[in-house]
């Protein structure tokens, strides 16, 4: 007769055993997976910001944009009522601070945009407007780590009146006119380089009109 006492203990050692060398076994397999995959990106592009995202990789920065939300934040109402002072307000907003990366009809299509990683999306698409209005302020406010979208909130009312009514113009993105576009264009920062042509454009300009004004004044 066995004494089933001795017998069990024994048998949980056993199964102990085995599921420490299982365990081992599967965390040397995902080592060397990891390890593989570094040599291959190394030996290729690297971690160039050049590449395209992979859907898989697309899939879980969107699991953990939504799990970055917090729910309460997530069910925030927008206080700001939308109204044509609030759009006009929130379109020179954006063209001075946000459309170097998402361009001014939200598309992300400049350089700033195209050469992030992740790339900036195009915020007139549902990936974007299914997002709810708290969604939205939160990202504005607190930014995404590891991208290029930093945290423009400060903690101050006029800073959050103003993420709130850019909300609203987020909103209003797939409807943006051409007109509304133009108007935004003479908004958006120069460079040095920029500011330099249109001095010598009003200066070419001026000129001409000093020297047309000179010959008929001669005549």
């Amino acid at each position: 007769m066995y004494d089933s006492g001795s017998v069990r203990p024994k048998n949980d050692r056993d199964r102990m055993n085995k599921l420490a060398l299982f365990l081992a076994g599967a965390l040397s397999a995902v080592a060397l997976l990891l390890g593989a995959a570094g040599i291959f990106m190394t030996g290729t592009n690297g971690l160039s910001a050049r590449e395209q995202p992979g859907s898989l990789e697309r899939w879980v920065a969107r699991q953990a944009r939504t799990l970055a939300v917090p729910k309460e934040a997530r069910r925030r109402a927008n206080p700001v009522a939308d109204s044509t002072q609030v759009q006009t307000d929130a379109r020179a907003h954006w063209a001075d601070h946000c459309a170097a990366c998402h361009a001014n009809n939200g598309s992300g299509d400049v350089p700033m945009g195209k050469n992030m990683y992740p790339k900036a999306p195009d915020m007139r698409q549902p990936e974007t407007q299914k997002m709810t209005d708290g969604e939205l302020f939160f990202v504005i406010e607190n930014g995404i780590r590891m991208t290029g979208m930093p945290a423009w909130g400060s903690g101050s009312q006029h800073d959050e009146q103003d993420s709130w009514k850019l909300v609203r113009f987020i909103r209003h993105l797939p409807q943006l006119t051409a007109d509304e576009e133009r108007e935004m264009q003479a908004l958006n920062p120069k460079s040095l380089d920029e500011l330099k042509e249109e001095q010598e454009e009003r200066d070419f300009l001026n000129g001409d009109q000093s020297h047309e004004h000179a010959e008929h004044h001669h005549h």
